[in-house]
């Protein structure tokens, strides 16, 4: 935004300083004044003769002597101001230039006043944190938006090969090039689809409803049965009722991508997904544990960070965006609660997410 130039905060603080000073000593002075004529000592002369009216030995007597001293107050007004204020003001100068250094793009600058807390250095503690949450922000974008343009360039490298075989090799099985190019189209898509659901919950637009996370956990475990049963997983689902405030659509998002990923990383045969609803004093929890391999606590920690991919999958038809523990985390976040990724002792992974809770309605 354009602005004129006008005074500075110091200027007008110093103003302000001397202005007030001078008032209160001429409110002084006045009294004083007054007092003294309503005494009779501005009245007499040596003999005690009364020589003059009260005004003017008023003016001549005292008036001189109230000038010197507004003068004075002034001159020290002004520079006392000027010196205070310029005191006062200088942690705001520090904020300023750490503003200035992070608006020229340097997100690594602190300003980390010292001393101890008052209202400045409240505002450059907030705004440091500010810093480190933004820093790392950008960051994560970086990382995401480099990653999401390698997988992207993948699907689209592979049909282009495919085409280019199907043009130059006329003796190419033309039904299954199409066929190779479907599951690379599709994998495309569905990459493309799961970036836009990650970009729109971290967004926060949506509408918050109570949802009951059992309801959703039956749900997904119903839809994914399938799945499940044919690559051997047993898949168990219990709870109470569980309701927390939120979006359905993007909670039953979270169930599922929580479900099908316990079931495509499991053992291959003989595996077990458990899904269990419960509700604490103030949080609605999900849990989600599956078998599978040995995870370190190291590998858990980066499995929620985009396109992170942890045990191999039973099966190589579900090789996944890589998104899925992402677009948990983001929902999660989103919900304004706290995702916990554990690994299983016997193998495999715990994943717990703590929502706060809503309170039944009145039917409820």
């Amino acid at each position: 935004m354009s602005r004129r130039p006008g005074p500075s905060v110091r200027l007008k603080l110093t103003l302000s300083y001397a202005g007030f000073l001078m008032l209160a000593g001429a409110l002084l002075l006045v009294a004083v004044g007054v007092f003294l004529v309503q005494q009779g000592w501005l009245l007499t002369n040596e003999r005690g003769a009364v020589r003059a009216t009260p005004g003017t030995i008023f003016l001549r007597d005292f008036a001189p002597t109230a000038v010197a001293v507004m003068v004075f107050l002034l001159f020290f007004g002004l520079l006392g101001g000027w010196i205070l204020a310029g005191r006062m003001l200088a942690p705001l100068d520090r904020i300023t230039q750490a503003t200035r250094t992070a608006e020229a793009g340097s997100l690594s600058h602190r300003i980390r006043m010292p001393g101890r807390r008052d209202e400045f250095r409240e505002l450059a503690d907030a705004f440091d944190t500010m810093l480190a949450r933004l820093e790392a922000r950008v960051a994560e974008q970086q990382r995401f938006a480099a990653n999401a343009s390698h997988e992207l360039r993948t699907p689209l490298a592979v049909s282009k090969a495919l085409l280019d075989v199907a043009r130059t090799d006329p003796d190419q099985d033309t039904g299954e090039i199409i066929d190779r190019l479907h599951t690379v189209n599709t994998r495309a898509i569905d990459l493309t689809e799961a970036l836009l659901l990650l970009s729109r919950a971290g967004q926060r637009s949506f509408t918050r409803e109570s949802v009951d996370l059992s309801l959703l956990a039956e749900e997904a475990t119903e839809t994914l049965l399938p799945l499940a049963e044919k690559h051997g997983i047993t898949l168990e689902t219990g709870g109470d009722v569980t309701l927390t405030p939120g979006s359905p659509t993007l909670l039953l998002q979270l169930t599922t991508n929580l479900v099908h990923n316990a079931i495509v990383h499991n053992l291959p045969e003989h595996g077990m997904v458990r899904v269990r609803t419960t509700t604490g004093p103030r949080t609605a929890q999900l849990t989600v544990e599956n078998t599978g391999e040995r995870i370190s606590p190291q590998q858990a920690a980066t499995l929620t960070e985009p396109f992170q991919r942890g045990t191999e999958r039973v099966h190589t038809d579900h090789a996944g965006t890589g998104l899925g523990l992402a677009i948990v985390a983001t929902i999660t976040e989103a919900h304004d609660g706290i995702l916990t990724v554990t690994p299983r002792r016997d193998g495999g992974l715990r994943v717990t997410v703590r929502l706060p809770t809503a309170s039944p309605g009145p039917g409820g």
